[in-house]
């Protein structure tokens, strides 16, 4: 859309740049023709976004708006609107003037878009042009004031009773209505969940049945919370629905299965783990959402400190040993590995992986997904592997003594090998492998790091409020005076805001525990310490724990007192 022959014309006679910088833009165009003037512009930093919007708004003769007031938009006229399509073209539907429909686009020259508006609204659209970043802000606004789930969900009470209500309709009546009916309105609500999981950025969704209705709850960083509910009767259909998305056997409701949907949303490829179980009122759902282009992160993005940062870059190219992540589930083990394993990702390096599952796709990298059921376990797939020359191993978990035996042997034989735990802290990996049976020289010669790490909500950085607090707060977190007069005696709490879903946070962060393995340690764990003892010793030697990180966290205002207590209660002294 930046690209326009007449671009570079127009912003120079309206003063945004000068001919000399149009000159060597055009040269830069001309060494990398698949680039546009207005992108090569705006990297150039000669002009803005919405200077070439302006641009583009002189020459097609059409009106620039730079913000759209939410307040004063018809959501009537989306009604009929996906979000996934409004996402990929972005335009959208806003406003009514006579016959026409005020209409906010990006590219003057999309008339696809435009087209799919006129045949929904049955009016003539009237573009307006807006930077992308409004007209996002416009449709993600547009389809929250909406409460799309809401509205269709009491919209179900209307219809008509479906699934184990009507007892003389055969379950290939269901499958059939289910597989081809593309307007039903159970396939509506089913899109309109994950349209509205992905908005939230929800990790998992969970629907469960009570006694009279059936419950739909989103996980978003980290925490639950209900989203809608609908009537029971419609659960059957709404579990038929996701079992033909996720391949699973329909019929079957006395055991668990196991599934995964892939599909695309506002471009962005998605993967959905699916399971199911039985349960006292109905077959309970929980779906985990994998978003490929969330997962590869930097390290630098992760929320190390100086210490920590130095610390882990220094474990990942050492030419041996072991590095183990510990936590419990869903503290974002997976992401630091994913991490770490992107940043040593080069050509000299044979890299490999045995998971359970894989949950993303890493290019130059071989993946294996273990399969128990044909015999392909953590501990046989890593076997194998060492087979094939590897330069670096990452084992998704250590769950038995033969895998940590194996990923041992690996580390000691000269590769280097990643992997996680479940435990509370660092210092409880050493007393968790040699419960397991591994012995403890085995364990002390072989580990290069152990780390632990929890994820906490960050503060939304539009309406976080500012606060001092009480000296039993301080007492309780353990944040002395002097620390807090360091930052002028203000820490910040949440209060909520349309940006954060009125939940006072926005994203998380980790907070770490890194412990370097010195002599010190390794004697320890020679003669079987204690993780107490274990964890006394790092600390001389600077080790802090995921308290006193998530301290500094609140201190820098990122996160809240609050946060930090609920995450770091197991893992206190």
């Amino acid at each position: 859309m930046f690209g326009r022959s007449r671009i570079g014309e127009i912003l120079v006679s309206h003063g945004y740049i000068n001919q000399v910088q149009l000159n060597e833009i055009l040269e830069k165009q001309a060494a990398e023709p698949e680039k546009r003037i207005g992108e090569l512009l705006i990297e150039a930093k000669y002009a803005q976004e919405i200077d070439i919007i302006r641009a583009l708004g002189i020459q097609f003769g059409i009106e620039v708006w730079e913000k759209f007031d939410l307040e004063k938009v018809d959501t009537s006229l989306s009604k009929d609107y996906n979000y996934a399509v409004a996402m990929k073209q972005y335009v959208m539907p806003f406003d009514k003037r006579g016959d026409f429909v005020l209409t906010a686009i990006v590219d003057p020259l999309n008339t696809e878009g435009l087209d799919y508006i006129r045949f929904m609204t049955n009016c003539e659209p009237l573009p307006i042009l807006a930077p992308p970043s409004a007209v996002k802000s416009l449709i993600t606004g547009i389809f929250d004031k909406r409460g799309d789930l809401t509205n269709m969900v009491d919209d179900l009470d209307t219809q008509k009773p479906a699934g184990e209500e009507e007892e003389a309709e055969k379950i290939e009546d269901i499958l059939n209505r289910a597989a081809s009916d593309e307007e039903g309105p159970i396939i509506q609500l089913m899109n309109m969940v994950f349209q509205q999981a992905m908005r939230e950025h929800a990790s998992d969704i969970h629907i469960e049945a009570s006694e009279e209705n059936v419950i739909i709850r989103f996980r978003v960083d980290g925490v639950l919370k209900e989203v809608a509910r609908a009537p029971k009767r419609f659960h059957s259909a709404i579990v038929v629905r996701v079992k033909i998305m996720s391949n699973l056997n329909i019929a079957e409701k006395r055991i668990p299965q196991d599934g995964r949907i892939r599909f695309k949303i506002a471009g962005r490829d998605i993967d959905v783990r699916v399971a199911t179980a039985p349960a006292v009122h109905g077959e309970r759902i929980t779906m985990r959402l994998l978003d490929q282009q969330a997962i590869l992160r930097d390290l630098a993005d992760l929320g190390f400190n100086e210490r920590h940062y130095r610390i882990i870059t220094h474990a990942i190219v050492q030419p041996h040993g072991i590095v183990l992540v510990t936590g419990p589930t869903g503290s974002g083990k997976s992401t630091t590995l994913y991490a770490c394993l992107n940043r040593i990702n080069t050509p000299d390096k044979n890299i490999l992986t045995v998971e359970d599952p894989v949950e993303y796709q890493l290019p130059g990298i071989s993946q294996m997904h273990v399969n128990a059921k044909i015999g392909l376990t953590f501990a046989s797939g890593l076997r194998s592997y060492l087979r094939h020359d590897p330069d670096v191993i990452m084992v998704g978990e250590i769950r038995d003594q033969e895998t940590a035996e194996i990923a041992i042997q690996s580390a000691l034989t000269g590769h280097l090998v990643f992997s996680t735990l479940h435990t509370n802290d660092a210092a409880g990996a050493f007393t968790r492998l040699i419960d397991m049976g591994v012995e403890p020289f085995l364990v002390s010669s072989s580990l290069e790091l152990s780390m632990a790490q929890r994820l906490i909500r960050c503060l939304c950085p539009i309406c976080k409020m500012p606060y001092e607090p009480s000296p039993e707060e301080l007492e309780k977190i353990g944040i002395s005076r002097a620390q807090l007069d360091a930052v002028g005696g203000i820490l910040y709490k949440p209060q909520g805001c349309k940006e954060c879903n009125n939940s006072g946070y926005r994203g998380r962060t980790a907070i770490y525990e890194m412990m370097v393995i010195t002599d010190a340690i390794r004697r320890l764990v020679m003669q079987r310490a204690d993780a107490a003892t274990i964890k006394n010793e790092a600390v001389k030697n600077g080790m802090t724990n995921l308290r006193e990180d998530g301290i500094a966290k609140v201190l820098a205002g990122q996160s809240s007192i609050s946060e930090v207590l609920r995450v770091t209660q197991d893992s206190t002294d």
